[in-house]
């Protein structure tokens, strides 16, 4: 057990989230993101600024010891780099694929120590699952994010304002796989490639909950590269896609 800002945290092998895993019910509507985004351009990141023929993978939810290194095999294998929104409780289990990650070149961002429904918690607990987060991928791979990928997308005036506080920027996408939901190979690529376009950025995952799946995900990957790579797209990290910086300094 450790305590960081008043709230204790658990060491122990954790379970596949606390919260549960992804699930419709916590998601706010489409229609809410796209209005956070208006709102705060440069602060809520929908998609990519320009329109390059370019798309950006992000996989949630890890890292774990099973689908999140076949993931990695597969973009090795593929030379695609990728972003992997982190859960801090299992960086804490699975240091050694963090640093893979970090090794092959792909960009490490955060998503909560808990993966909980941030806009459900009070403003303290929120930052805590930030900042325990960042500490703890600073610990593994000596880099601190400034990217969260906000559980579920959900996010309201009080998490904005955190991430105001901290200096980092919410990354949530414009274009959903559903692949953490049951479908096959072909339904998660489907999903991507027609709902694609320049500087999209793709929600998939690397992880799932206890028991879940993510074959399908491995599966789909090489055909949604290939396919995109016809088309003439390439592929970018998050701070690629804004030319921003991935980490604090």
């Amino acid at each position: 057990m450790f305590t960081v800002d008043g709230w204790v945290w658990n060491r122990q092998q954790p379970a596949p989230h606390r919260h549960g895993a992804e699930s419709s019910s916590e998601r706010p509507p489409r229609s809410q993101h796209i209005d956070w985004h208006s709102r705060y351009p440069n602060l809520v990141i929908l998609h990519g600024p320009n329109q390059r023929r370019t798309v950006a993978l992000t996989f949630d939810d890890g890292p774990d010891n099973e689908w999140t290194p076949r993931i990695l095999s597969v973009l090795s294998d593929l030379k695609v780099k990728a972003t992997f929104c982190c859960v801090g409780q299992r960086v804490e289990a699975s240091p050694d694929v963090l640093q893979r990650i970090v090794r092959e070149g792909h960009v490490v961002a955060n998503h909560s120590y808990h993966h909980p429904n941030l806009t459900k918690l009070p403003r303290e607990r929120i930052r805590s699952e930030i900042t325990t987060t960042n500490e703890t991928i600073m610990r593994t791979v000596n880099l601190n994010p400034r990217f969260l990928r906000p559980p579920y997308g959900a996010i309201n005036r009080t998490v904005i304002d955190v991430i105001q506080q901290l200096d980092m920027k919410l990354l949530l996408w414009n274009v959903d796989s559903l692949d953490w939901s049951g479908l096959t190979s072909a339904q998660v690529a489907s999903n991507v490639l027609s709902h694609i376009a320049p500087e999209a950025i793709v929600l998939m995952h690397s992880a799932g909950g206890r028991g879940e799946s993510l074959q399908d995900t491995v599966d789909a990957l090489p055909h949604i590269v290939q396919v995109l790579r016809r088309e003439g797209y390439t592929f970018s990290t998050i701070p690629e896609l804004l030319g921003e910086p991935a980490y604090h300094t």
